[in-house]
């Protein structure tokens, strides 16, 4: 059995799964609007395994090494039967023929007509979006008859474009696996650049961090600039106890994967970080912060992302989610709506399908 995972879909989740089924048996381009934290890995499973039965080779490519390096333990769990490749920049091992390849969107150059499944996670994140260059390494990847799936939570206004003119076939999933709603962001202004700059945070901040402290949960603050890391963090271990340990991270940290994988282990119960982390890295029981939300770097989509880091495990699909700015911006005000708007949805379907289900003899 090629399927090793033990899990089982939600009732929104087999819908998705079905759909992606028949995409990879007709070989369409296909593109999964999936809100943060709706299983869209776990959605892949009987496709993906339909698929490599049927000895077809599948990609799985992201613009992101912290997400690709989140799939590959998912996936050889998954699929233990199964060898797979896993390649990106920082990668050491060697390349070798496997059925099943994990990489980012910049190594699909490496490969010409090489598979029939070609599966695009995060389409819409720096550096693939706009990129024409990655758009074509995808075309010439991908074999004359082979199937495209494109997953993103946040889709582009382009993609959705394509999507309502018929280019490719599409769905919406506006529901966590778990049921429950994303955690809705609080907003905050309060001139915290200044504070910075003084070596202090204000009253609301330090009830903040305070109230993590006794809370006990892992949390990520989110930085513009890479400048900011070293005196936010600063600031930040003066306002916690001694024994909670974190640190800073950003794109170009030669020791990034050591630390994410610290955070991941419990060491670090907290990162200082830019917006490397805003997908495709799951922590449980997270709470975020995000300094100077109306900074231009947090984009909407950007926000919308950050938010999704949170409440991702049904154990606690609750959480803190706080947007700290000098002034509430048009992409702050978008992204709380966006995430108000999947939750409304979200209720409508999971109402739907409840009243759709069998019902127990009482």
């Amino acid at each position: 059995m090629i399927l090793t995972w033990l899990g089982e879909l939600s009732p929104y989740q087999q819908k998705s799964a079905q759909h992606l089924m028949k995409v990879v048996n007709n070989n369409e381009t296909f593109l999964l609007w999936a809100v943060t934290g709706a299983g869209k890995t776990e959605i892949l499973f009987p496709a993906l395994a339909h698929a490599l039965e049927q000895k077809k080779r599948v990609c799985i490519a992201s613009p992101r090494i912290d997400v690709c390096n989140e799939l590959y333990p998912r996936l050889k769990a998954a699929f233990s039967q199964i060898t797979i490749t896993l390649l990106h920049g920082q990668q050491k091992q060697k390349y070798q023929y496997t059925q099943l390849v994990i990489c980012t969107t910049h190594q699909l150059v490496r490969f010409n007509a090489a598979f029939d499944i070609l599966i695009i996670d995060e389409v819409d994140a720096f550096p693939f979006r706009n990129d024409h260059l990655l758009e074509f390494a995808v075309k010439t990847a991908r074999k004359r008859k082979s199937a495209l799936i494109m997953l993103t939570a946040t889709p582009t206004k382009k993609l959705l474009q394509k999507a309502g003119k018929g280019v490719f076939s599409f769905d919406y999933l506006p529901l966590r696996y778990h049921g429950a709603p994303l955690p809705q962001p609080q907003v905050f202004c309060e001139t915290w650049k200044k504070n910075i700059q003084q070596e202090k945070i204000s009253i609301r901040l330090k009830r903040i961090f305070a109230d993590w402290e006794k809370q006990g949960y892992p949390f990520l603050i989110f930085v513009p600039r890479i400048n900011l890391l070293k005196p936010i963090f600063r600031i930040v271990r003066q306002n916690l106890k001694e024994d909670i340990k974190g640190t800073t991270v950003h794109a170009s940290d030669e020791h990034r994967i050591e630390k994410i994988e610290k955070m991941r282990s419990g060491y670090f119960r907290y990162l200082v970080t830019t917006t490397i982390l805003e997908r495709g890295v799951t922590f449980p029981f997270l709470n975020v912060l995000v300094l100077g939300a109306d900074d231009e770097i947090f984009t909407r989509a950007v926000l919308v992302q950050i938010a999704g880091r949170v409440g991702r495990n049904k154990k606690r699909p609750t959480g803190d989610v706080f947007f700290i700015c000098e002034m509430q911006n048009k992409e702050v005000k978008e992204a709380c709506r966006q995430i108000a708007f999947v939750n409304r949805k979200g209720a409508v379907l999971k109402n739907e399908t409840m009243s759709s289900l069998p019902k127990k003899n009482s």
